[in-house]
């Protein structure tokens, strides 16, 4: 595909986004051809520019999430920081924030203000517990709204605190909903036949309902049966047997023999028959129950074998397994290599010449391999001179005063 044959092409986004939520949702919207025109402070930027910065200006972070956009500083503290955005809000299809509810509105572009500037202006707004209701104006960042959204509470060992997964995966589910509610937005407005009024044409995603949303069964259950569901370590609740099992090479390998047409092939394999006959044993429930007299038998199997041989095994039988990658072991597998899903840029990365850095491929697929990435995320007002005189039509004198 080229830029212009991408699904949404033509579409042009205004991003008024720090961190990683509504960044993330802009990136995804250019990933597939929108234009998206990010806005930052002066001076400092996006603060993810210094997040997990090793060496040089800009982190791989802020490379890897502003991706595909172009960067504008705008001063949004004075009345032509302000006034730039109103106008460009008037020639946007999109436009994304998260800053605090109330915001906007205390800088005079509030949803209303862009509205009247542009009637068919989607307006996709990301905050830590949405718009509206008592919780609304507290400020929030994802491990907050995990904590608030029961993902926190199941992760780890049930005999510890729980624990944090290694990314700020709230913020990235929020910034999944925001793409999919401007997506959502987008065909609403192509295919009604009358205009939107401002609340059809606005999306407010919460981050601490973004993550309740991908906590499954956890509420029907509690309100249906009274079950409190609690951290089992790598396991996951009611199911058996699925975990990590340790190799004699110092790795561990990911078993999923948790479905009943496989389990008894699988106890065939690791040398117990005698399990894989129980009839006790014959469905989820009862393996549950026995879930630690199974784990310590996969793991008497797979302590004698390394982890290759492990996999090798279980692969030829069919058995669900994987090893546990690290980076490295990413950036040498053949699968997302044959998928365009490591993609090379050169980088600045503070060292006196760029560096060739890989970064992961557009997802969802479309076709046989990964849409390919146009550029990284940009230096800090990389763009401003172009997209003010050529989309606002400014002069040098206006934008120097």
């Amino acid at each position: 595909m080229t830029e212009k044959t991408l699904p949404l092409s033509g579409i042009r986004v205004l991003e008024l986004g720090n961190y990683i939520a509504a960044p993330t949702a802009s990136r995804m919207l250019a990933d597939f051809g929108a234009e998206v025109i990010k806005v930052e402070r002066p001076g400092t930027g996006d603060e993810l520019r210094n997040w997990r910065l090793y060496s040089g200006t800009t982190s791989m972070l802020y490379r890897t999430i502003n991706r595909n956009k172009k960067s504008i500083v705008l001063d949004l503290r004075t009345d032509q920081g302000r006034k730039d955005v109103v106008d460009l809000a008037a020639k946007c299809d999109i436009v994304l924030e998260n800053f605090r509810p109330g915001t906007l509105e205390k800088w005079g572009i509030s949803p209303e203000v862009l509205s009247r500037a542009n009637p068919d202006l989607i307006i996709t707004r990301i905050s830590a517990f949405g718009q509206t209701g008592p919780m609304s104006e507290r400020p929030g960042f994802a491990a907050v709204a995990e904590a608030y959204g029961g993902f926190r509470n199941l992760v780890g060992d049930p005999d510890r605190p729980p624990v944090r997964v290694g990314v700020s995966i709230g913020d990235s589910i929020a910034g999944l909903y925001a793409a999919f509610g401007c997506v959502m937005a987008l065909f609403q407005r192509e295919t009604t036949n009358t205009a939107l009024s401002l609340p059809e044409r606005s999306i407010d995603v919460a981050l601490n309902e973004s993550v309740l949303s991908m906590m499954e069964s956890l509420i029907p259950d509690y309100l249906a049966y009274g079950v409190e569901r609690e951290r089992v370590g790598g396991r996951m609740e009611g199911i058996a047997p699925s975990n990590a099992y340790p190799c004699n090479d110092g790795h561990s390998i990911i078993i999923a023999g948790n479905s009943d047409s496989i389990f008894q092939r699988y106890m065939e394999i690791i040398e117990r028959p005698d399990l894989g006959s129980e009839p006790d044993l014959a469905t989820n429930a009862g393996r549950w129950k026995r879930r630690d007299e199974l784990d310590a038998a996969i793991s008497a199997w797979t302590g004698l074998r390394s982890r290759e041989q492990a996999l090798k095994i279980l692969d030829a039988a069919g058995v669900p397994s994987g090893p546990i990658y690290t980076a490295a072991d990413i950036v040498a597998d053949e699968q997302y290599a044959a998928r365009g899903m490591i993609q090379h840029f050169q980088v600045d990365t503070g060292s006196d010449e760029p560096s060739e850095v890989g970064f992961v491929g557009v997802v969802p697929v479309i076709g046989d391999k990964s849409v390919p990435i146009r550029s990284v995320g940009p230096d800090l007002g990389e763009h401003t001179y172009e997209v003010l005189s050529g989309l606002l039509g400014r002069s040098d004198e206006e934008m120097n005063r």
